[in-house]
């Protein structure tokens, strides 16, 4: 028979194991989630059980905003305070030592990255001439209207990414001190067509390929440089953005990828999105991928088991540019996109000669697709399938103040 004090030991050592067992398993679950938050962006609330994802976000609106222009986005949520593996999570880690803390990788610092949005005043010297009135006054009732949401939304929430993430999709043109974030289908070929000329690497806009303007790599990204330049160009550069409504946004993005000949888009999403959507598949169309239709792109859109992963063609406008967490100084609307894109190339000092394109970069026999056009396509869909398209860019809608479709 063991001695009473031995057993006490036995006893206490397998009741630590358990403890530091099932803390252990809180962290790695923690940490898995927050792992995966990190590849998808900024997110933002967690509908409760029996609660639509609207009626999620109406309950948390932020200050000032109206509950019915509020939902919730596509993707994984943000799981607020109540998170108890979040708890445990930040007890275990307030444990490491020091030493442990300072052998992070530099771009840990990055994580949980807060940029508060500032509203400077564009430097309007270089303007010219007085018909650029309306385009100015709609332009600082754009930049009015987002810095307000985001000085209430970031009041709610911090990001949590790399800084490299968040400036991945910026383009820097040193010249002139311009920073532009591509949002695809928004005007981006004949924007960093512009960006070529302004840097010196051509004459004219109108020269420059397609090839040459997306796989030419002519054109340096924010996050080729280093920290300080990074930073440098951030404070000091004009910073812009083109947008467009998303539904016409995303419609755009269906026509141009997948009704034309593409050797990649069809092979690696038509197929994918075939194979899981369509019953009854013929080989010929899953052997080549062409023939997607725009309600089996649809499923694909809002399968949280997608296939395959989301592309920047589709991809939110908060994802893609982070408008919250950057403070752009110009932002330019694809409804607008001529007036605007030339008073802005103005404010920068642009060549008198440079103005921006006119000309479709590509199908330029296709009709745009226009309000009509979206309206259309927007009839294959179910009504279920409209309104939880429409929700998945809620917040593009709310951030730019673009009206929100009939669904």
């Amino acid at each position: 028979m063991q001695p009473p004090d031995r057993v006490m030991n036995l006893r206490q050592v397998f009741v630590s194991v358990l403890i530091f067992g099932v803390a252990g398993l809180l962290l790695f679950m923690y940490l898995q989630a927050w792992i995966e938050e990190q590849h998808t962006g900024t997110d933002f609330i967690l509908s409760p059980p029996g609660m639509t994802r609207r009626a999620a976000w109406n309950s948390s609106a932020p200050p000032g905003l109206s509950k019915h222009k509020m939902a919730a986005s596509g993707g994984r949520h943000w799981r607020g305070k109540a998170d108890p593996f979040g708890v445990v999570a930040a007890s275990l880690v307030s444990q490491l030592s020091d030493q442990q803390k300072m052998s992070e990788s530099p771009l840990s610092h990055f994580r949980g990255v807060y940029l508060p949005p500032a509203l400077h005043p564009l430097n309007k010297t270089l303007v010219k001439g007085g018909k650029w009135k309306d385009v100015d006054s709609a332009q600082e009732k754009r930049r009015s209207f987002l810095h307000d949401f985001c000085k209430k939304y970031n009041s709610r929430k911090k990001l949590r990414t790399h800084l490299m993430h968040l400036v991945s999709r910026i383009y820097v043109e040193d010249r002139h001190k311009v920073l532009y974030c591509e949002v695809p289908k928004a005007g981006c070929s004949n924007w960093k067509r512009v960006l070529m000329v302004l840097n010196g690497l051509a004459t004219s806009a109108h020269n420059i390929s397609h090839d040459d303007v997306h796989y030419g790599k002519h054109l340096r990204r924010l996050d080729s440089y280093d920290l300080k330049g990074i930073y440098t160009r951030l404070n000091t550069y004009t910073k812009t953005i083109f947008v467009r409504d998303p539904m016409e946004r995303l419609v755009s993005a269906f026509r141009d990828k997948f009704e034309h000949p593409n050797s990649y888009y069809h092979p690696v999403f038509g197929k994918a999105i075939i194979k899981k959507y369509r019953h009854n598949a013929n080989e010929e169309s899953l052997k080549t991928g062409s023939g997607v239709k725009f309600k089996e792109f649809i499923q694909y859109l809002l399968d949280s088991h997608r296939p395959v992963g989301m592309d920047i063609h589709w991809e939110q406008v908060s994802k893609l540019c982070y408008p919250c967490l950057i403070s752009y100084d110009f932002i330019g609307k694809f409804e607008t996109l001529e007036e605007d894109a030339n008073y802005f190339l103005q404010l920068v000092g642009a060549p008198a000669e440079l103005k921006f394109p006119k000309f479709k970069d590509r199908h330029s026999s296709d009709e745009r697709t226009s309000a009509e056009v979206v309206r259309q396509y927007l009839k294959e869909l179910s009504k279920e399938e409209r309104q939880l398209t429409y929700d998945f860019y809620y917040l593009d809608y709310l951030m730019f103040n673009y009206t929100s479709p009939i669904v």
